[in-house]
């Protein structure tokens, strides 16, 4: 007699909550690439850890909407992990409120692990890297935001980044990796190691997308939007490009699917803004030109 059927896509990392002039914001890697992968129409899995007692009105109700379309594990804590973000002299300033602690992948559903995409989701040293070997899905992805950000240890407060340390038997086994533009300067090492073999992106919003495919360069140019929020813009990135390379699309064929995904989102707000996977092959297939 088979067991239950594991999902397509499983997103491991806390959830957030956003600290914004207009009140708190639900976020978080995890539900910004679970929601992604939902309107493509996988079946969806996120394993997370926070404190539910502790969300407003506002984020309850967003993340009782997003547990309609997909299953959610949350580990118990005494927080959630919280943030502030703002634009400094141009540059993005982080600040840690407070932190919901390490994920334990044991508490993992046990047909979860061998999903057809994992996606490694941290935004705040949410789990030990190491953990990763508990998993062994068809399809390894990671964005590794998290795993660059420090804090002061018992007071939080402004977030640092350092380069992403990943033991290499990860590193090696990553079958995608996707960073930022801004990540790119601190992540260059696990970029090359991760591309030499499998596929690292470096995202460079209104420019596109810069890959190392097996060591070869691939570029895709970005598609003419109108920005409203990009906040979560990579990891729908990152969750589109996942899927697509798991359904045996090519490097290229992902990255337009992953391009146009995030694209969509930008032009509107919040979680509940990710595209359908009917409007995200619209885009792809409308003859206007990309930038």
């Amino acid at each position: 007699m088979s067991g239950p059927q594991p999902p397509e896509y499983v997103a491991i990392g806390h959830f957030a909550v956003d600290r914004t002039p207009d009140g708190e914001r639900l976020g978080g890697s995890v539900l910004y690439g679970a929601q992604t992968a939902a309107r493509m129409g996988a079946t969806v899995g996120v394993m997370t850890r926070g404190n539910l007692e502790l969300l407003g009105p506002q984020a309850r109700a967003e993340l009782e909407e997003l547990a309609e379309h997909m299953e959610l594990v949350i580990e118990a804590s005494d927080a959630c992990t919280s943030f502030t973000n703002a634009e400094i002299a141009g540059r993005r300033q982080q600040t840690l409120h407070s932190w919901a602690g390490p994920i334990d992948l044991s508490g993992m559903p046990a047909h979860w692990r061998s999903a057809s995409v994992i996606h490694l989701a941290p935004i705040a040293q949410d789990f030990d890297p190491r953990q990763a070997a508990k998993v062994s899905p068809g399809f390894l992805g990671a964005t590794p935001q998290g795993w660059m950000r420090t804090w002061h240890e018992t007071e939080f407060g402004a977030v640092n980044r350092v380069a992403p340390r990943l033991p290499n038997e990860l590193a090696t086994r990553l079958d995608a990796l996707v960073v930022s533009a801004n990540e790119y300067t601190l992540a260059r090492e696990l970029f090359e190691l991760v591309g030499r073999s499998k596929l690292a992106v470096m995202t460079r919003g209104r420019q596109g997308a810069r890959a190392l495919d097996r060591g070869r360069q691939v570029e895709v140019p970005a598609y003419q939007v109108r920005e409203v929020d990009t906040t979560g813009a990579g990891d729908v990135f990152a969750a589109a490009l996942f899927v697509m390379r798991a359904r045996g699309e090519s490097t290229v064929a992902s990255l337009r699917y992953a391009s146009a995904a995030s694209a969509i989102s930008v032009g509107r707000e919040g979680v509940s803004a990710v595209p359908t996977f009917e409007e995200i092959e619209d885009l792809v297939n409308d003859p206007r030109p990309l930038t």
